[in-house]
């Protein structure tokens, strides 16, 4: 084959250090927006960007240019270093070192997005970690709970 065609959609999850609820109101719509600018100039195509006061959910397709692994690595550093510039109350903001990611079937895409766009009506009713917990299992990943959290 003379060219490369490649289709992965990823559901990504990361929160805050220790679940702090540090992506108040003042920056979270900006947040979003930059983690969307992210994906889209490092060549993953965006499709939802939302979360809750201490965590993210990206629905993005994977660039066949880049290792999902380095994909966290920029979108967390940058943007940790974009939302320590937003005041000093946001100084000691750091995102957690592990993260999930999820493939997403093409049929499946809409309904994953949905659920993205959903999270603070969902997280009236269920916490981060029960999310979490819930998506490892739905998704048949093997977790151990001393290691999950940091």
């Amino acid at each position: 084959m003379s060219q490369s065609l490649v289709k992965n959609t990823v559901h990504l999850v990361f929160s805050t250090k220790g679940r702090a609820p540090l992506i108040r109101p003042d920056i979270e719509s900006g947040l979003h927006a930059y983690l969307f600018g992210t994906c889209k100039n490092l060549e993953c195509p965006p499709i939802r960007v939302d979360g809750d006061s201490d965590h993210v959910h990206i629905l993005c397709a994977l660039s066949k240019k880049l290792a999902l692994m380095k994909l966290l690595e920029l979108l967390k550093s940058h943007s940790s270093k974009w939302i320590k510039s937003k005041g000093e109350s946001y100084q000691h903001f750091y995102w957690q070192d592990g993260y999930a990611a999820f493939s997403v079937s093409p049929r499946d895409v809409d309904k994953v997005a949905a659920y993205i766009d959903n999270q603070k009506d969902h997280h009236r009713h269920t916490n981060f970690q029960d999310e979490l917990r819930g998506l490892l299992v739905k998704h048949g990943l093997d977790y151990d709970e001393r290691y999950l959290w940091d």
